[in-house]
């Protein structure tokens, strides 16, 4: 398996972001909140900090993801899933919850919010055409191939 080195500066009091397991893909990220809890009503949204600033290699971004057990335990998930983190970017990263339950939701320092992803992308240089190769499902789109 490939590992890199990432520079980061945590303003936290919190452990950097860590695999839960070692088959983990993605790190838990913790909710930095020195001034107090957030409390989300229902389907409110708010941009959580972490006191994590990055500097990830070029060629790779950092990919914001919900946290399943927050989401089917108390309808916890994030606004821009997955949340994009480029590597150009040097500011602090933040996460925007939103509370898609019936019920307020408290936020408190520390609390696991989010996974991190740190994954390669590729770059596209398009090629303009007239057409483009046929295939089987043609133009059929969602839900065009069925249930099996």
């Amino acid at each position: 398996m490939e590992t890199i080195k990432v520079k980061i500066i945590n303003k936290s009091h919190h452990d950097l972001p860590a695999y839960a397991t070692p088959g983990s893909a993605g790190m838990d990220v913790r909710a930095f909140l020195p001034d107090g809890p957030v409390v989300l009503g229902p389907l409110e949204r708010a941009l959580i900090p972490t006191g994590l600033y990055m500097e990830l290699p070029h060629g790779y971004e950092c990919q914001i993801r919900p946290r399943s057990g927050l989401a089917i335990k108390h309808g916890i998930s994030l606004v821009n899933t997955p949340g994009t983190v480029d590597s150009d970017y040097r500011g602090e990263i933040g996460v925007i919850l939103v509370n898609l339950s019936k019920e307020p939701f408290r936020v408190n320092d520390g609390e696991r919010v989010c996974q991190m992803v740190i994954t390669r992308y590729t770059r596209v240089d398009w090629e303009a055409a007239e057409r483009l190769d046929t295939t089987k499902r043609g133009e059929g789109a969602f839900g065009h191939t069925g249930v099996e």
